[in-house]
């Protein structure tokens, strides 16, 4: 990966900090796009369905929840030169504890995958009329191409990062546009918190757990080191102003993306007494009551978002892999097998007549699971003054990270008692 070496004496102030942070811009990017997944399509289209605004609480909460969390995981990088996984692999130091925690961190990025892997191919459908069948083998292709076009440049891939998050921006702006939300009620929506049934529960829970994700969480850390060629303490201060500010901008821009999923959602289909519980209903809804062009852009950003979340997948395992393991892996090899282990389980399920999409469900009970991974050393090791040195976290921000944190793995637990009950319809 191209380190892109952060100089210590320019001034960070005016048009030289813009130069900069333009230059550093990167990290926080690649990450973003793990929340506008395609496991927040569908929790944002069902909340917005089921209850039209008054859900859009949540998805800013998140969005704050998700900023901080990853803010964290980048300065865990700058402060201490290593990457969450391979500061793991210091903390546990025996292949005895190592390999375990190496493969939890696996399941979690292959059942997020998953989530990635099925957005597009039913992305692949929905456009092109393409059987779910031959999605799943086409889909394997999609980061390989990627890769391929990019040919291995980490800023050519940085550049195709931003158009396909522009195109998700873009395509939300005009179906905001076409579907004319009530402002007044977008407002109410966001500032007062309703939570009086178990189905608003179990979309909060769904919102949160498809927002703050394990492989986000363990690659922002690797990403943000990376971008440092310079040890020095003047480097260090620079860069995390630098990372601060992407990750307040790229951050933002996610938690508007998602919030604007929410609300067509709610403009289309709550305001017009249409129950939509799937992704595919939501693409031939909007056609007959907006026109083609808003179920064609619909599907456009459901596939940039398949195929450029697939691809900070596959930067995370590779992260992963080689902070735990402490071996370099070719990102090429890791594509092939996490899709290929994909493949096996959605074929079957699209062969036995099992909807693609329900197996989203098993991924986020999985994940649920398995965040506490990157969450609880996360939070540890920031407010390690040992480790960090100056850059240790303020006693309000170990603080409120802790009750995040707390709030966040209790909200999974909500998540995995009523799916393993049975009780999400």
């Amino acid at each position: 990966m191209r380190n892109v070496e952060v100089q210590s004496k320019s001034n960070p102030k005016g048009m030289a900090f813009w130069r900069d942070l333009l230059q550093y811009f990167g990290p926080a990017l690649i990450v973003s796009v793990a929340y506008m997944d395609p496991g927040n399509f569908g929790t944002d289209i069902s909340g917005g369905a089921q209850f039209g605004y008054s859900m859009l609480w949540i998805v800013w909460l998140a969005g704050i929840m998700a900023m901080l969390l990853q803010y964290l995981s980048g300065k865990l990088g700058i402060a201490t030169g290593h990457s969450l996984p391979e500061l793991m692999r210091l903390q546990l130091k025996s292949n005895r504890y190592i390999i375990p925690y190496w493969l939890g961190a696996e399941a979690a990025a292959a059942m997020t995958d998953l989530a990635e892997f099925l957005g597009t191919v039913i992305a692949l459908n929905l456009l092109f009329g393409i059987p779910l069948l031959y999605g799943t083998f086409l889909a394997v292709f999609d980061v390989l191409l990627i890769l391929g076009v990019t040919r291995g440049s980490v800023r050519r891939l940085e550049q195709l990062f931003m158009t396909l998050v522009s195109s998700i921006g873009i395509g939300y702006v005009y179906e905001i546009i076409v579907t004319g939300p009530d402002l007044r009620r977008i407002i109410t929506g966001s500032v007062i918190p309703s939570l009086n049934s178990t189905s608003k529960i179990l979309i909060a829970v769904g919102v949160i757990g498809a927002t703050v994700m394990p492989h986000a969480l363990f690659v922002h850390s690797a990403l943000a080191n990376d971008k440092i060629t310079d040890p020095s303490v003047e480097a260090k201060d620079k860069a995390l102003k630098l990372h601060t500010a992407e990750s307040l901008i790229m951050f933002t821009f996610a938690g508007l993306v998602n919030a604007a999923i929410m609300v067509m959602a709610a403009a289309a289909f709550a305001t017009h007494g249409i129950q939509v519980a799937t992704i595919e209903q939501a693409y031939l809804t909007l056609e007959p009551l907006f026109g083609k062009a808003a179920a064609v852009i619909f599907g456009v950003t459901l596939l940039a978002s398949g195929l450029s979340s697939s691809t900070t997948g596959t930067i995370a395992g590779q992260a992963i892999m080689e902070g735990l393991i402490g071996h370099k892996a070719s990102i090429w090899a890791r594509r092939v097998v996490t899709r290929l282990i994909n493949v096996i389980p959605t074929t079957i399920a699209i062969l036995i007549g099992l909807d693609p999409l329900a197996m989203l469900v098993y991924s986020q009970v999985a994940l649920s699971i398995l965040l506490p991974l990157p969450l609880f050393p996360l939070w540890k090791f920031t407010k390690d003054k040992r480790l960090m040195g100056k850059y240790v976290n303020r006693r309000i921000t170990t603080t409120i990270a802790g009750i995040f944190t707390a709030f966040i793995v209790l909200l999974n637990a909500v998540l995995l008692y009523f799916t393993v009950g049975g009780k999400i319809g």
